[in-house]
């Protein structure tokens, strides 16, 4: 039940970057900002939370292997889901094509939104196996990184004319199905082996990475430009400094 909590905790960040978004007009600047603040965020807990404990238990070999091969299968799911019309499903200004544009993008949306959130609620959960702890910086870079994620999709998803029963239903069921994996992650590998948990740590976060590059980049460089960087690497500092802190 605290792995699920903690999940839907992560994932209930989501719906609170959608809210935002659908009653407040955000400046595209600040939701490109903001974006950039959360990618550093996750970029420093993919190197010091996942892949440090990842290769301290199963090695580098392993743990290299788990990383690229998340890293290949996030690009072949996005790319199926990309022909389908989720290729920009968290840019905001416009870039998602509506129902009418092209039929079944609604739903390839919403897959592809859980598809992005799924690896970092299974890290959660593997968390706290062995009587272990959430990491405190993994779960302040999920919250902090998922609501501009939330925030810039839904936008979108407005800005393409989809209903609010249809915006608040996906973040909704994703922060559920987020609550769901992280369960399930911790249920499932209860007895699995040290080493196999920081395979399957090093895939979630080969996804994680994958996701960073080609989903909140993109949206974070169309307006902050020369400044993407420099935010993105304060967002980085605000998780080391937490890492730093619960260490």
């Amino acid at each position: 039940m605290e792995a699920g909590l903690f999940g839907l905790l992560g994932g209930a960040a989501l719906v609170l970057g959608a809210i935002v978004a659908w009653f407040v007009r955000v400046p595209q600047g600040v939701v490109a900002a903001v974006m950039a603040f959360g990618s550093g965020v996750l970029i420093s807990a993919v190197a010091f939370d996942l892949m440090e404990e990842a290769a301290d238990t199963g090695g580098l070999l392993p743990t290299a292997v788990g990383f690229v091969g998340g890293a290949l299968a996030y690009v072949a799911a996005n790319f199926a889901l990309a022909r389908h019309g989720a290729r920009h499903r968290k840019r905001s200004q416009g870039q998602q094509p509506s129902e009418q544009e092209q039929s079944g993008s609604g739903a390839a949306i919403a897959v592809g939104a859980l598809l992005d959130g799924i690896p970092e609620s299974v890290v959660l959960g593997l968390g706290l196996l062995g009587g272990g702890a959430v990491s405190l910086p993994v779960l302040a870079a999920v919250f902090i990184s998922n609501v501009p994620e939330g925030l810039s999709s839904a936008a979108g998803m407005k800005r393409s004319g989809r209903s609010a029963g249809y915006v608040f239903g996906v973040w909704g069921g994703i922060a559920l199905a987020s609550g769901a994996a992280a369960l399930v992650g911790y249920l499932a590998l209860g007895g699995a082996r040290p080493e196999t948990i920081a395979v399957i740590t090093a895939v979630a976060a080969g996804a994680i990475l994958t996701m960073i590059a080609d989903t909140m980049i993109p949206e974070a460089f169309e307006n902050t430009r020369s400044w993407t960087g420099v935010i993105t690497t304060l967002g980085f500092l605000t998780a080391f400094a937490i890492e730093v802190a619960g260490g």
